[in-house]
């Protein structure tokens, strides 16, 4: 194998591994999660449940599609979900340094979707 199929490998197995993370813990129905939907877009608990869940297929799917065939558009999605789930953590009272320790969430989609892009 050479370098550049490990380098896109363990990007994809990262992206992946990110996004079934948290897809299966919404999926689960975190709590912290539900509260934050509710607060951020004003709906009752019950709505944020189901959002919650709808987001968590949604990111398992995008788990599968990385690994079984990584599409550039989704991996841009992807980049801008991750951007956007780990600036909600200080928009809700955490410590901008949650938004920090998150970079990876959108980062390494975005690696992902320019290490395709420059192979083109």
């Amino acid at each position: 194998m050479t370098n550049e199929k490990k380098v896109e490998w363990l990007l994809r197995i990262g992206v992946a591994g990110e996004f079934a993370g948290h897809g299966l813990l919404a999926v689960q129905g975190k709590a912290d999660w539900i509260g934050w939907i509710s607060q951020m877009i004003h709906v009752d608990t019950a709505t944020a449940t189901t959002l919650l869940l709808i987001i968590g297929i949604t990111d398992v799917i995008m788990a599968i599609i990385v690994l079984v065939k990584p599409i550039r558009i989704l991996l841009l999605w992807m980049a801008l979900w991750g951007f956007w789930t780990a600036l909600l953590r200080p928009l809700v009272g955490q410590s901008v340094l949650d938004f920090v320790e998150r970079s990876a969430n959108w980062a390494a989609p975005l690696a992902l979707y320019y290490f395709y892009r420059s192979r083109q």
